[in-house]
């Protein structure tokens, strides 16, 4: 019974630790679908985020909730597993294009 209740809590520590945040509305501008060669971004209302890079023949993916903003960057993960995309230029209009400058690529809000 005491293996069962130990089993119960780290469950519910486990799910806790996977909850997400939604993008704060003063950061509503990241919200879109960003492109560039070799990446793409998807950050969604509620906090979910899928991103895809290919770079020198090695793809990197990942899918997961958004976990907090820290000024224009913000970490993606579950528990402790935790990415930080660094954003080197905010999301801006430029030219009539949304853009954003994240890990050094600059990209483009998909329409």
């Amino acid at each position: 019974m005491r293996s069962l209740k130990m089993t119960l809590v780290l469950l519910v520590v486990v799910m806790l630790a996977s909850c997400g945040v939604a993008v704060p509305a003063e950061k509503a501008a990241y919200v879109g679908e960003w492109k560039a060669d070799g990446m793409s971004l998807l950050i969604t209302r509620d906090g979910s985020i899928v991103y895809h890079r290919m770079r020198k023949g090695a793809r990197t993916s990942i899918d997961a909730p958004l976990k907090s903003f820290h000024g224009d960057d913000f970490d993606v993960g579950i528990g402790p597993m935790t990415t930080t995309f660094k954003v080197n230029v905010p999301p801006h209009e430029s030219g009539g294009e949304w853009k954003m400058t994240v890990d050094g690529v600059e990209l483009t809000r998909s329409h």
